[in-house]
């Protein structure tokens, strides 16, 4: 019973964090979460912690890492190291991944200019012509 009055359950983790019990428990089984025991009816009971963790996953996340690379850093730190080194090498990864992105976007962009600036309102062929911007005639 003392772990249930230490512990907090999904629900409140969910409600608390704003993150739903459906996700809470897809982290817990990636190994992202750890449960720190059950309540007699079976409820997950988790650490206090456990928000710091889930704000740390969900920012990690909108910089564009995966869940893969997040359980890397979590693991680490439960090693009690701190991951930085290994978020500083996947940082700089994506942005090289995004300067790529970027380049390919420019190229697209420019052909696409390149389509709508010349193409005919009435293509030679209408009956075989679904539309001369795409097929370039």
């Amino acid at each position: 019973m003392i772990a249930q009055e230490a512990g907090k359950q999904i629900g409140s983790v969910a409600k608390a964090s704003g993150v739903p019990i459906k996700t809470i428990r897809y982290y817990e089984e990636l190994g992202l979460l750890k449960t720190i025991g059950r309540t007699e009816g079976g409820y997950r009971l988790f650490d206090p912690g456990i928000f710091t963790r889930l704000s740390f996953i969900k920012r990690a996340q909108k910089l564009g890492l995966s869940l893969a690379e997040i359980k890397e850093f979590l693991d680490v730190h439960d090693q009690g190291e701190l991951p930085c080194d290994h978020v500083k090498v996947k940082l700089k990864d994506k942005v090289a991944e995004i300067d790529q992105q970027i380049q390919q976007l420019q190229v697209l962009k420019l052909e696409l200019e390149g389509l709508l600036s010349g193409w005919e309102t009435r293509p030679a062929n209408p009956e075989t012509t679904i539309c001369p911007i795409i097929q370039g005639y």
